[in-house]
């Protein structure tokens, strides 16, 4: 019986970069558990899932509008360095938890740091990027 949306399912799955690059895996962990359709994942693998059936494993790339979305400039702010409080220590590549006017918070990256500004990108470190994963069907659970 293929997995078909509104399934809750478990999978296991390794995720890489079209370099071959690992960025994240299941291996060694309880399977991924998801709801085929409700936004729980990336739309590119929740498609990738649907029609597999238990034991079926498959390697798919999938394109970043179907991931994480574009990088986008939008998503990128320059805060002056006056803005944050004297002692304030960072380096490019650190990452930073912002609280919005409603009280979510979102995690920003540091991409830039001088005497004048510091640079936070919201994108998700995976914006712009094709993706491939190598997926194994393991369980329809309901």
């Amino acid at each position: 019986m293929p997995a078909v949306t509104g399934n809750t399912v478990k999978v296991h799955y390794t995720g890489k970069l079209t370099n071959g690059e690992q960025f994240d895996s299941s291996e060694g962990k309880d399977p991924l558990e998801f709801k085929l359709g409700s936004g729980m994942v990336v739309p590119g693998f929740d498609k990738a899932v649907l029609g597999m059936e238990i034991g079926e494993t498959k390697t798919v790339t999938i394109p970043c509008q179907e991931a994480y979305g574009e990088h986008t400039e939008d998503m990128t702010v320059d805060i002056p360095r006056t803005e944050f409080p004297a002692d304030f220590t960072a380096n490019p590549g650190e990452q930073l938890l912002i609280t919005l006017g409603d009280g979510n918070q979102i995690p920003v990256t540091i991409t830039k740091i001088d005497d004048e500004i510091v640079r936070l990108d919201a994108n998700h470190k995976l914006a712009g990027k094709d993706l491939v994963f190598t997926i194994t069907l393991v369980e329809i659970v309901s």
